[in-house]
């Protein structure tokens, strides 16, 4: 069954699934979609978790803490949230190879790096030294687009996100889901499953 793995690398969690699970993001049918998560707070109206302080506080603690328990080498970067547009563009026009993403993953979340102020060291390891043309590629730019908008309609509303079929894997903590998915496709077709997929509304914020 085809993979498509969205991920942005302002994600700490997407750094931790593409680290922890190397057989899922090297599979021959998988596709690594770099997408900008910002897309899908506009998309779905809601915050991201480094928009809420205090939420921000227990996802740094969170996922340093998973990070050091699984034995994920990790050091948060100097700021957050940060742009990863131009990071994302690159990844797209070095073809989303997985030596890119994990490259750039590195970067970011093991060694705790800026891609902002330190952008020529990061293209120095990636041997790029014609970044600006890369990225100015329209061609480049429409296909991180694209990414987004394939992502939305398949249901995607965060990152990291694997979708398998037609199902959605949200966060790190879905993996052994979509494993046993991956294993027995009709997971979802037992009765419960299918009733709290229609699960109705019983009030309303709104």
């Amino acid at each position: 069954m085809h993979l498509d793995w969205y991920f942005d690398y302002v994600s700490p969690f997407a750094y931790l699934q593409f680290a922890l699970h190397p057989d899922l993001m090297q599979r021959p049918d998988s596709t690594l979609c770099p997408v900008l998560f910002a897309g899908f707070l506009n998309e779905w109206g809601h915050k991201g978790p480094a928009e809420i302080p205090p939420k921000k506080i227990h996802t740094f603690r969170l996922v340093t803490w998973q990070a050091a328990k699984w034995g994920v080498p990790m050091r948060c970067p100097p700021v957050h949230p940060f742009n990863p547009l131009h990071a994302l563009r690159l990844t797209i026009a070095l073809g989303a190879r997985y030596d890119v993403v994990k490259t750039i993953f590195e970067f970011i979340w093991r060694d705790g790096r800026s891609i902002t102020d330190e952008w020529q060291a990061l293209l120095a390891l990636l041997h790029v030294d014609n970044a600006e043309v890369l990225l100015s590629d329209e061609k480049v730019k429409a296909a991180l687009r694209a990414n987004g908008t394939q992502a939305i309609r398949a249901g995607v509303f965060g990152v990291p996100s694997l979708v398998a079929g037609k199902e959605v894997f949200w966060g790190e903590d879905a993996t052994d889901m979509l494993r046993d998915y991956l294993a027995n496709s009709a997971l979802f077709d037992t009765a419960e499953m299918k009733r709290i997929a229609a699960l109705p509304a019983g009030a309303s914020r709104i």
